[in-house]
């Protein structure tokens, strides 16, 4: 029985990483009216920095130039990209904007392993984006501005897993803390200046602060956990539910109610990305098998 629960325990951790993402950045989503948009990205990136340094204390081992310009540039890709993502959220639907967002990696998932059936997933895909973009007059309304965002964070999230691989040498804990100090040199000053005084409210600053623990501290520490018992094949394949996980959080925390083509349309798209691990050989499922810190 302890063998059973052993092997269990770290899909009941990824599982878990991925409601806890879902649910913190729909708390998040709450927080837009006092800060906005930008202001919540700052919260999220410069609280996790912070956590981040003081768990892994990178500043203890030197790294080369080489090597702090690629955890530079890794960190400049995941500032921009949550700062997209949540820009996207302010004016489409979380679970929308997350089936979008998964795109970026799909598709790097297809272009490191060209099969036939990957153009039956590729073909999958383009459907769920055709049933939630406005090209045919049965579409559901959505804003292009939130749309065009969310494919901007896609195309981050490419990018910061072809970055990610370049520093994939050094200490993940160390340089994923670095990354994050970049992200929130970037992000924090917009927030700033956007947000104005109202961001270092310590009431709302400490909501902020939860933000970064559901949305980041928790997630990745979970997620931890679940690669140490996981193959990447399957972490891969869960990790293609979060576009419905986020949007059930959507429905059950911020009310959005989705259409029944917008569910068929995050459908096809979880159904893609998982189909896609599936069929990739082993070596490349670590392109998509990357999530968001």
């Amino acid at each position: 029985m302890s063998g059973a629960r052993a092997s269990f325990l770290p899909y009941a951790a990824l599982l878990a990483a991925i409601v806890t993402l879902c649910v913190g950045t729909s708390f998040a989503k709450t927080l837009f009216p006092l800060v906005g948009a930008q202001g919540v990205s700052a919260y999220r990136v410069g609280f996790s920095a912070l956590i981040l340094l003081a768990i892994w204390r990178p500043w203890r081992h030197r790294l080369s130039a080489a090597d702090l310009r690629a955890v530079a540039m890794y960190g400049a890709v995941m500032g921009t990209m949550n700062l997209c993502f949540y820009m996207s959220i302010r004016t489409i639907p979380l679970g929308v904007a997350i089936a979008i967002e998964f795109m970026g990696p799909l598709v790097l998932a297809v272009a490191h392993s060209r099969r036939l059936i990957h153009f039956v997933w590729i073909a999958l895909a383009v459907l769920g984006l055709g049933l939630l973009l406005p090209i045919n007059p049965g579409a559901e309304p959505l804003d292009p501005v939130g749309v065009a965002y969310a494919c901007a964070a896609a195309v981050m999230w490419a990018l910061y897993i072809i970055l990610g691989k370049r520093a994939a040498h050094l200490h993940a804990g160390r340089s994923v803390a670095l990354g994050m100090t970049t992200a929130a040199l970037i992000v924090a000053p917009i927030g700033i200046v956007s947000a104005g005084p109202v961001l270092f409210d310590p009431k709302i600053a400490a909501l902020g602060l939860v933000v970064a623990v559901l949305s980041s501290a928790i997630p990745y520490s979970l997620e931890m956990i679940a690669l140490r018992g996981i193959p990447k094949r399957s972490f891969g394949v869960l990790l293609s539910l979060e576009p419905a996980v986020g949007a059930l959080a959507g429905l059950a925390i911020l009310h959005e109610r989705l259409s029944l083509t917008q569910w068929l349309a995050i459908a096809a798209i979880v159904a893609a990305s998982a189909g896609t691990i599936l069929s990739t050989p082993a070596e490349a499922v670590e392109a998509v098998s990357e999530d968001v810190p």
